[in-house]
């Protein structure tokens, strides 16, 4: 079984990109979904712990949560190192059940992929980029989304230009859904291929 790292900054296209993977029969585990879940379960009594108030019958309150994340950027990291061992496991237990299936493929979306070290733990990254200005118009067209938050999203973030370079392939999103999927279509042929032994 091949594990692919998924990853890209805000805007990019990367849950889009992780949906096309997933019609094409490949197995995902979507990181995001997985924090929600936590912030539902037993993340939430840990969370409320580290910052008093935050939660509500049992669940996180997100916006409380990000109130507190914008007023000292050094509570992310506080908030990482309750959340992300939690993240970690759950994403050990998909790729385990994926390999007990026999499965192909198993994708992991982490949007801090590299941030977190999780490059270690794939066979194969794809980072899904495009040019900055479409970026830009995506992410600025979000509810509730500023400048001020975006500037915080990507301040946390690595750049995508160095993201490009530690890439084993990238996706462009700025042309479209359709060239997009032909995109993945052919790294998913090129992966086959690498593991067949053709190359």
């Amino acid at each position: 079984m091949i594990t692919i790292g998924l990853t890209g900054s805000i805007g990019m296209g990367k849950s889009t990109t992780a949906e096309l993977f997933a019609q094409e029969g490949v197995a995902v585990c979507d990181s995001d979904a997985v924090v929600h879940k936590l912030y539902e379960e037993e993340a939430a009594p840990l969370i409320e712990d580290a910052f008093p108030g935050t939660t509500e019958a049992g669940r996180v309150n997100r916006e409380k949560l990000g109130q507190i994340l914008r007023q000292n950027p050094a509570n992310f990291a506080k908030l990482e190192q309750l959340v992300h061992p939690l993240v970690r496991s759950k994403q050990d237990e998909f790729v385990e059940r994926e390999r007990q299936n026999g499965s192909e493929f198993a994708l992991l979306d982490i949007p801090l992929l590299f941030e977190t070290g999780a490059e270690k733990r794939v066979d194969v990254i794809v980072v899904i980029s495009c040019a900055s200005d479409i970026q830009r118009q995506r992410v600025l067209s979000r509810p509730g989304m500023s400048e001020e938050k975006f500037q915080m999203i990507l301040a946390r973030q690595m750049p995508d230009e160095e993201k490009r370079k530690r890439a084993d392939f990238i996706i462009d999103t700025g042309r479209g859904l359709e060239d997009a999927r032909v995109q993945v279509q052919a790294v998913l042929v090129a992966l086959r291929t690498r593991r067949d032994g053709k190359v």
